[in-house]
C-alpha cells in the first residue's frame, strides 16, 4: 500500500529536521514526502539541502498559500497518483519507528475506514486501574485507565456541563474531550475526530473534500472541522499504537489575544457546521461552557505562582472579544 507523506511547516526547520529524523528509522517508508514551506525565510530549503532524506519533494508555497489549511490544500494537489493513503504530521512530531506500519495495519484490519490517527504519548500521565474502579471527581477513568482531570473539567463536573460522549466524539453542544482523552491500551478505538498534525486519511477522500479554507494562518480547529465532516461519509479511528512524541514548538504560533479569539470563533464554526439547528438547551450549554473557560483562564491572572499571568490575561481578553463578535460577525455568515 503506497503512501505519501505531507509535512506542512512554517518556520522550525530543526524541529522538522528532528522529525525527517524519525521517519528515516522508521519500518515502513513513505515513497514520496512533500515538504510544503510557508516560511518567509530560507532555514528550511538550506536545512535540507545540508542532510539527505529518501524521496523528499519540497515546495516553498507563495504567500498567497500560507496557511496551515491552504498548505495542506496545496499539498495535496500535489501527491502523486499511485498513492493509495495520504499522511500528515505536525513538523513538531517525533515517531516511534513502527508509526506507519501500525497506521498501514489499521487500514488492513478496518478496510472501511476513511480515516486512520497516530497517538501521542508524551502529553499525559496515565495509570492502568483495571474494570471495577471508582474515579474521583479530579480523576478522568476510560476503558481501564485514570489520568488527572484538568480544573476546568472539574468544574464543568460540578455545574453538569461534562461531556456526555467518548473521548473523539462530538456532543450536540460540542466542548467533547479529544482524542488525548483515549488512553495508552493498545487498542484501536472508533472515532469522529483526527488530530489533523497526526492523521491520514484514504486518497479518495480528497475527491470530494478539502480543508476548509475558513481556518486562515494557524488554522486551529481545522483537523476537527476536517474530520468531523469526513465522519458523515464513513469510519475514522485512531490506533493508540500508532505511537509519536509532539513537542508544541513555540515558533510560528499566534499571540494569546489572537489564540483566544480562535478558540471560540473557529470553535463556534466547528460546532454549528456539525450541528445547524441544535436544541436551546445544547446552545446555552455552548455558550456556558465558553464562558466558563473564560472565566477559568482569567483566573490564572490572580495566581501570582504563575510565570505567565500576562498570557493568561491576553487570552482571556481575546476569548471575551471572539465571544462578544459572534453576535455582531457571525463566522457561518463569513464563508
Amino acid at each position: 500500500m503506497e503512501f505519501s507523506l505531507i509535512i506542512c511547516t512554517y518556520k522550525r526547520a530543526q524541529p522538522l529536521l528532528r522529525l525527517l529524523e524519525s521517519v528515516a528509522l522508521q519500518t515502513v517508508y513513505p515513497f514520496e514526502i512533500l515538504i510544503i514551506d510557508g516560511s518567509p525565510d530560507h532555514d528550511t530549503y538550506l536545512m535540507l539541502s545540508q542532510h539527505t532524506f529518501r524521496n523528499i519533494k519540497y515546495h516553498k508555497v507563495e504567500p498567497k498559500d500560507r496557511g496551515l489549511t491552504k498548505q495542506r490544500n496545496f499539498g495535496i494537489s500535489k501527491v502523486d497518483g499511485k498513492a493509495a493513503i495520504v499522511c500528515f504530521l505536525d513538523d513538531d512530531t517525533v515517531l516511534d519507528a513502527h508509526y506507519f506500519q501500525e497506521i498501514l495495519a489499521t487500514y488492513a484490519k478496518y478496510p472501511e475506514s476513511l480515516g486512520v490517527g497516530g497517538y501521542i504519548t508524551n502529553e499525559v500521565q496515565w495509570t492502568f486501574v483495571g474494570e471495577k474502579f471508582v474515579p474521583k471527581i479530579e480523576e478522568f477513568y476510560f476503558d481501564g485507565y485514570i489520568r488527572k482531570e484538568g480544573s476546568r473539567f472539574v468544574v464543568r463536573k460540578k455545574l453538569g456541563l461534562d461531556s456526555d460522549v467518548p473521548p473523539g466524539y462530538s456532543s450536540e453542544f460540542s466542548h467533547g474531550r479529544s482524542i488525548g482523552f483515549l488512553p495508552p491500551s493498545g487498542k484501536i478505538y472508533a472515532t469522529q475526530q483526527l488530530m489533523g498534525g497526526v492523521a491520514s486519511f484514504k486518497k479518495e477522500v480528497f475527491e470530494t473534500l478539502q480543508f476548509s479554507t475558513y481556518f486562515e494562518g494557524y488554522g486551529l480547529y481545522e483537523d476537527a472541522d476536517f474530520t468531523l465532516r469526513l465522519s458523515n461519509l464513513g469510519k475514522l479511528f485512531v490506533n493508540t499504537n500508532a505511537k509519536l512524541a509532539h513537542y508544541h514548538d513555540a515558533s510560528g504560533r499566534p499571540n494569546q489575544y489572537e489564540y483566544g479569539k480562535m478558540v471560540v470563533r473557529n470553535g463556534y464554526y466547528v460546532w454549528r457546521v456539525k450541528y445547524p439547528k441544535p436544541s436551546f438547551i445544547s446552545k446555552t450549554k455552548w455558550h456556558s461552557i465558553t464562558l466558563l473557560l473564560t472565566l477559568i483562564r482569567m483566573t490564572n491572572v490572580l495566581d501570582r505562582s504563575s510565570v505567565r499571568r500576562k498570557e493568561a490575561f491576553t487570552e482571556a481578553l481575546g476569548r471575551i472579544v471572539g465571544w462578544w463578535s459572534l453576535f455582531f460577525s457571525n463566522p457561518l455568515k463569513n464563508t
